[in-house]
C-alpha cells in the first residue's frame, strides 16, 4: 500500500493540538523608537500591544546608533556578504566585530556564526571530534543546540544533574584520566532564570584536566562590568576555555560567536562544516553588532535599570500571590503547570488586555512546568508594570488557574 504522506503529517499535527501545545505565531510588527510597543496584525484592524517576552532584552534592536551603523554599512558596502567567508573573503566589518568580541571576553580570538544555535552545534560537534577519545559532560538542562552538538559529535557523553557539582565530580572521577574531557554548560538558564556555579565547575575542570565550554547567550550584554556575562561579573572569564554568545538577544541584532585561544578558534574555523559552508553575516548586521557591543561595554546604567525592572516585577507579582519563580536574573517565569491553560492565559492576555506573552510548553520545558516567561526590559515603565500585573491577576482569576503550582527542581532548593 502506498504511503499516505499527508495523513501522517496531519496525524502528527493533530497530536500537538490534542496535547494543547500546538504553536501559534502571532503576526507582530515592532516599531522602531516605540519598543516595547508593537502592532498585532493577527487582528483586523491591527491593534497596539505591549510585548513582554522579547529576547531583545535591552531594547538595542531600536537603538539609534545601532540603526545608523547598519544603514551606513548598506550605503557603503551593499546588502549581502557575497557568500561564505572562504569564497568571498572576510568583509572588514566582521573582522572588526570579532576583535570587539575578543576584547569583550578578554580572549585571543573569536569566530562569528550566523546564529547562536549554529555556533553551539558546530563548535561542540567539531571540537569533540578533534579531541582524542573525548567525553562530553553536559548539564541536563543545556539548550537544544548544545544537545544537538553533543549528539553530532558521536563522542561519549555523560549527563550531569542540573548545577549539581557533586554529581559532575563523580562522573569526572569515574572517567579515564587519559581521555579528553569537555564540560558544557550555560551561565543563565533561560527558562528558570537560575545561574550556573561557574567557579566550582572551573575548579573541577582544572582538577580533572577538562576543557570548559560556557554558553553565555542569556547573559552577554546584561551582566558584568562591561557586559561580558556572568563570567565577567564574577571575574572568571580567564578560567573558562570557550565562551559562546549571541548577537541576537541583548545586542539586538543577529548571529552567534565563540571566543577562546587562537589555536582552538582556528581549529573550529578550519574544520566546522556549520561555519565553512554557510554564507557570512551581511556587513550591515556586523556593523550593527559592533556598535551595540561598543555601547553596552559602557552601559552599566542600562544594566542597572534592567535589573531594577525585573526585581520590581517579581515583587509586584509576589504581592498578588501569583506563582512567580524568584530567580536572581532578569527571567521572570509565572508557573501555570498545564499546556491548555497556559495557551488560554496567553490568548486572554493578548485578546482582552493587548499584552503579548507567548506560552512556554513542552518540549521547551518539562511537562507539568508550563509557564508564561516574562522578560522585562529597561524600557518597560511603571505604568506598564502595573498594567501587566493587573492583567495577569484578572486572567488567573477568570481561568481559575492555581496559584499553588510546584516549582521546577532547579529552583526548589533555593526557595
Amino acid at each position: 500500500m502506498a504511503v499516505d504522506y499527508e495523513k501522517h503529517l496531519e496525524k502528527a499535527l493533530a497530536s500537538l493540538h490534542e496535547e494543547g501545545r500546538y504553536r501559534v505565531f502571532t503576526d507582530l510588527a515592532r516599531r522602531a523608537g516605540d519598543f516595547p510597543r508593537a502592532m498585532n496584525h493577527s487582528t483586523e484592524p491591527p491593534r497596539e500591544v505591549t510585548v513582554w517576552c522579547s529576547n531583545d532584552y535591552l531594547g538595542m534592536g531600536q537603538n539609534e546608533r545601532v540603526m545608523t551603523a547598519m544603514k551606513d554599512a548598506i550605503d557603503t558596502m551593499g546588502t549581502g556578504a557575497g557568500g561564505t567567508r572562504n569564497i568571498s573573503g572576510n568583509h572588514h566589518t566582521i573582522v572588526t566585530l570579532e576583535k570587539e568580541l575578543c576584547d569583550l571576553h578578554n580572549k585571543q580570538a573569536a569566530l562569528v556564526f550566523t546564529s547562536g544555535y549554529i555556533s553551539n552545534e558546530a563548535t561542540l560537534s567539531t571540537l569533540a571530534k578533534l579531541l582524542p577519545d573525548c567525553i562530553i559532560f553536559s548539564d541536563e538542562l543545556n539548550h537544544a543546540s548544545m544537545i544537538e552538538g553533543v549528539r553530532q559529535s558521536g563522542c561519549s557523553k555523560r549527563i550531569w544533574r542540573h548545577n549539581d557539582i557533586a554529581h559532575l565530580e563523580s562522573l569526572l572521577r569515574e572517567a579515564d584520566p587519559n581521555r579528553a574531557k569537555l564540560i558544557a554548560f550555560e551561565s543563565v538558564y533561560s527558562m528558570d532564570g537560575d545561574v550556573a556555579p561557574i567557579a566550582e565547575i572551573c575548579a573541577l575542570a582544572e582538577k580533572y584536566n577538562a576543557l570548559t565550554y560556557l554558553d553565555e547567550v542569556h547573559a552577554v550584554g546584561m551582566y558584568g562590568q562591561r557586559g561580558g556575562g556572568i563570567a565577567d561579573r564574577e571575574n572568571l572569564m580567564h578560567r573558562v576555555d570557550i565562551i559562546e554568545g549571541t548577537l541576537a538577544k541583548a545586542f539586538g541584532v543577529m548571529g552567534g560567536y565563540i571566543t577562546g585561544n587562537s589555536s582552538l578558534i582556528d581549529a573550529i574555523r578550519s574544520f566546522a562544516p556549520g561555519f565553512i559552508f554557510t554564507t557570512s553575516l551581511p556587513p550591515a548586521i556586523a556593523a550593527g553588532a559592533i556598535e551595540s557591543v561598543r555601547i553596552l561595554k559602557q552601559a552599566n546604567d542600562v544594566r542597572a535599570r534592567h535589573q531594577d525592572r525585573a526585581a520590581r516585577l517579581k515583587e509586584m507579582l509576589t504581592q498578588e500571590d501569583l506563582p512567580v519563580l524568584l530567580s536572581e536574573t532578569h527571567i521572570v517565569p509565572i508557573m501555570v503547570g498545564d499546556p491548555v491553560l497556559c495557551k488560554a492565559a496567553s490568548d486572554r492576555l493578548l485578546n482582552e488586555h493587548n499584552i503579548y506573552i507567548q506560552p512556554i510548553n513542552y518540549p521547551t520545558v518539562p511537562r507539568g512546568t508550563e509557564r508564561l516567561r516574562i522578560t522585562p526590559t529597561p524600557l518597560h515603565d511603571d505604568v506598564m508594570l502595573e498594567e501587566l500585573v493587573s492583567a495577569v491577576k484578572e486572567v488567573w482569576d477568570y481561568l481559575g488557574i492555581s496559584r499553588d503550582v510546584p516549582m521546577p527542581m532547579s529552583l526548589s532548593a533555593a526557595q
